[in-house]
């Protein structure tokens, strides 16, 4: 199995949109690229958690690359956009702006709009 083959194979039994797979493979000066796009939808299950399946893959692939004595890397697309329910990509758009709340009598400027669910996530990874 060659590597652009194997990467289409691993990554097509993990996503849930497989007809969007799409594999490119380049070859250079550095060796061999490999560079995947996915759904935006899937990204999560190619990245892992803290980047496991991305390594994993990548990992494998380079096993791959040695039993054909080439250096093979892997490029992994960030979808434009974001994706909506149905895993479709929509365009990135600005966050509504942010009104005063009166909360018991006071004043109250939240630091960002709640309905901004990466906005909260992103802060809470930081923490």
């Amino acid at each position: 199995m060659k590597d652009q083959e194997f990467v289409e194979y691993v990554v097509k039994a993990l996503v849930d949109n497989p007809d969007q797979v799409k594999v490119d493979r380049r070859v250079d000066e550095m060796g061999v690229l490999i560079t995947l796009d996915v759904a935006s939808a899937d990204m999560g299950k190619i990245i892992g958690r803290d980047g496991a399946t991305a390594k994993a893959l990548r990992t494998l692939l380079r096993v791959v690359g040695m039993k054909n004595s080439a250096r093979v890397n892997l490029k992994i697309n960030e979808p434009e956009g974001r994706a909506d329910n149905g895993g479709n990509r929509v365009p990135n758009v600005p966050a509504p702006k942010v009104e005063e709340e009166e909360i018991g009598g006071q004043s109250y400027m939240p630091a960002y709009n709640t309905s901004d669910i990466d906005a909260v996530m992103n802060d809470l990874k930081s923490i």
